[in-house]
C-alpha cells in the first residue's frame, strides 16, 4: 500500500537531509519533487501545488534546532499536511438509534457487499452491536446471494425480498424485521452500477428519503484513483454522505484516492478495507495513515490488532509453559492462528517502523505459514505436545503426510528448538520485563 508514493516522497527528502540548514534553493527542490511525487500519485495537480505551496511557507518560517536536521524538520512537516490533508483527526461513527440505520453506496465492484459484511462483523464483535443486514440490490441475484454467504460466516441475519423490486419498501421492512427481532443496527446494501446514472442515483436518494439513516457510507475501490474522486463528488451532491470507505487497500493503489477525496467532498474517510477476511477493517486514522506513507510505521495500530487476539487466560497459560520450558506445537499453531486474524502479512509487517522500506520488493503471501501448518498437522497429538517424540522415521511420516520436503521439516524443527532455547533464556527475565508481558 502507498509503496511508490512513500519511496517517491524518501527520495524528495534526500535533497535536503545532510544539508546544515533550511534554505529557499533546497526547500523548492524537495517541494518540487513532493508535487511530482503526489502526481505520481494521482492525487489532482491543483491539490498537489496548494499542499506543496503550503509545506514551502511551512518550511521556510521554521528555524531548525540543534536537536532536529533539516530532513527531520521537513519529514514531519509533510507529515502534519498529510494528516490534515486526509482529514486531521478520527471521524466519529453514528450508531445510536432504535434502530440505527446505515445505508451504504457506490459504484458495482467496489466492494460494497464485502463491506457490508465486514462493518457488521466490527459492530457485532467490536462494539457489542446486534445487526441485520439488508439486501437492497434488486438487480443483481448474485448480491443477495453474496451478502447470505457473509451473514452466514459471520452469524449475522440478513434480511431479503427476492421478488420485490422497490428497494424503499425493502428498506422499510427491513426496519420493522430488526424492531421485532431485538437488531439494534441496519446495515442497508443498495445496488450499484458500472458508471454514475440518473436512474441509480434517483433510488438509492428515494431510500435515503423513506429511512433517514444515521450514516451513508460511499465506498470507493481505492485502486481507481481520481476517477474514484470524481465518482464521490457526483455521489455526495446528490447523497450527502456522511462518510467515506476505502476498499481494495492491499491491491496496486497509488494512493490518490486517500489523500485527494477529503479535500475534494469535504467529507471524511471512516474506514479502510483490505482483501476479503471479514476481520480486515480499520477505522481510519489520518495521522497514523500518513506515518504510514512516510515509512514510519504505525505500530500503534499493530499494537491494537494483536491485542483484539489477545486472550488474558490463554496468555497466562502461555505464561506459565514458557517459564517451565513446555512451549509444543500445539501452542506454536495456536499463536501462528493468532497472527493470521490480524490481516495481511505485508501490511503488518509495514506497520513496523523502517521495515515497509524493505520489503517493498519482497512478495510476502497470505498462506506463508501454510507449509509450517502443514508439518504442524501431519503431526499426533502425542509429537506436538512433546516435540522430543520426534525421531528420523517419525520425521519421514511427517515429510510425507504434510507433502513437504524432508530438509523443511528439519528446518523448521530445527527454528522450533533455537525458538525454545531463546525462551528458556528470557525465563531469566521477570516476566513484566519479557517482551509480549506486563507492560
Amino acid at each position: 500500500m502507498f509503496e511508490s508514493l512513500s519511496e517517491k516522497l524518501d527520495r524528495a527528502f534526500k535533497n535536503i537531509k545532510g544539508q546544515a540548514r533550511i534554505n529557499e534553493l533546497n526547500i523548492a527542490n524537495t517541494v518540487k519533487d513532493i508535487r511530482r511525487a503526489l502526481v505520481d500519485a494521482d492525487v489532482n495537480y491543483k491539490i498537489a501545488k496548494e499542499f506543496t505551496d503550503t509545506v514551502k511557507e511551512k518550511a521556510l518560517g521554521e528555524k531548525v534546532l540543534t536537536a532536529v536536521s533539516p530532513g527531520q524538520l521537513m519529514t514531519k512537516i509533510v507529515q502534519d499536511q498529510l494528516t490534515e490533508l486526509m482529514g486531521g483527526e478520527e471521524s466519529s461513527f453514528t450508531i445510536t438509534g432504535n434502530p440505527a440505520v446505515i445505508l451504504i453506496a457506490g459504484l458495482q465492484g467496489s466492494g460494497k457487499t464485502t463491506f457490508s459484511g465486514k462493518l457488521a462483523n466490527y459492530l457485532k464483535t467490536k462494539k457489542g452491536k446486534s445487526p441485520l443486514l439488508v439486501a437492497a440490490d434488486i438487480y443483481r441475484p448474485a448480491a443477495i446471494d453474496q451478502l447470505e454467504v457473509l451473514g452466514g460466516q459471520i452469524n449475522v441475519d440478513v434480511y431479503s425480498e427476492r421478488e420485490n423490486k422497490d428497494p424503499v419498501s425493502i428498506a422499510l421492512n427491513a426496519i420493522k424485521e430488526a424492531k421485532t427481532k431485538n437488531k439494534n443496527v441496519v446495515i442497508i446494501d443498495t445496488a450499484g452500477r458500472l458508471a454514475v446514472d440518473e436512474v441509480m442515483m434517483t433510488e438509492v436518494a428515494n431510500v435515503k428519503a423513506a429511512i433517514n439513516p444515521q450514516e451513508i457510507l460511499f465506498v470507493v475501490d481505492s485502486m481507481t484513483g481520481q476517477d474514484a474522486v470524481n465518482t464521490a463528488a457526483a455521489f455526495n451532491e446528490q447523497l450527502d454522505f456522511t462518510g467515506v470507505v476505502l476498499t481494495k487497500l492491499d491491491g496496486d493503489t497509488r494512493g490518490g484516492a486517500a489523500l485527494s477525496i477529503k479535500y475534494t467532498v469535504k467529507k471524511p474517510i471512516k474506514f479502510v478495507s483490505s482483501g476479503e477476511k471479514m476481520e480486515t477493517l480499520d477505522v481510519f486514522y489520518p495521522e497514523r495513515m500518513a506515518q504510514r506513507i512516510l515509512g514510519m510505521g504505525d505500530i500503534v495500530s499493530l499494537v491494537e490488532k494483536a491485542q483484539e487476539q489477545f486472550d488474558e487466560a490463554e496468555a497466562k497459560k502461555l505464561e506459565k509453559k514458557i517459564r517451565k520450558n513446555q512451549f509444543d506445537f500445539e501452542d506454536f499453531k495456536t499463536q501462528l492462528q493468532q497472527i493470521k486474524k490480524m490481516g495481511n502479512l505485508k501490511d503488518l509487517m509495514g506497520m513496523i517502523p523502517g521495515v515497509g522500506k524493505q520489503l517493498k520488493d519482497v512478495d510476502i503471501k497470505d498462506d506463508a505459514f501454510k507449509g509450517i501448518e502443514a508439518i504442524i498437522n501431519s503431526m499426533t497429538l502425542e509429537e506436538r505436545r512433546n516435540p522430543d517424540l520426534i525421531s528420523p522415521s517419525r520425521k519421514t511420516r511427517i515429510s510425507k503426510g504434510s507433502g513437504r520436503d524432508m530438509n523443511e521439516v528439519n528446518q523448521f524443527l530445527k527454528q522450533f528448538e533455537q525458538m525454545k532455547s531463546m525462551m528458556k533464556m528470557m525465563n531469566k527475565m521477570p516476566m513484566g520485563r519479557m517482551p509480549g508481558f506486563g507492560r
